[in-house]
């Protein structure tokens, strides 16, 4: 079974990338021309500047809190 020992070295190399792996975060970018905003994870080309902090969520939307309220 040659196809065994191959596979186990695979997973084992390659479970440390996957583990590593995280969404890019989201900013508002403003155009250098006209001022315009857009929304992207990488800036859309040249001309734009970030304008704003990273954004967790996706979209540029902040992210959710979850608010716990004890019981009495």
């Amino acid at each position: 079974m040659p196809f065994a020992p191959r596979l186990w070295f695979a997973l084992v190399w390659l479970t440390p990338l996957l583990v590593q792996a995280a969404p890019a975060p989201w900013y508002y970018w403003r155009s250098l021309v006209d001022g315009s905003l857009v929304c992207a994870q990488t800036a859309p080309g040249h001309g734009w500047e970030r304008d704003s902090a990273a954004f967790e969520g996706p979209g540029c939307q902040p992210r959710r809190r979850l608010i716990v309220v004890p019981l009495r």
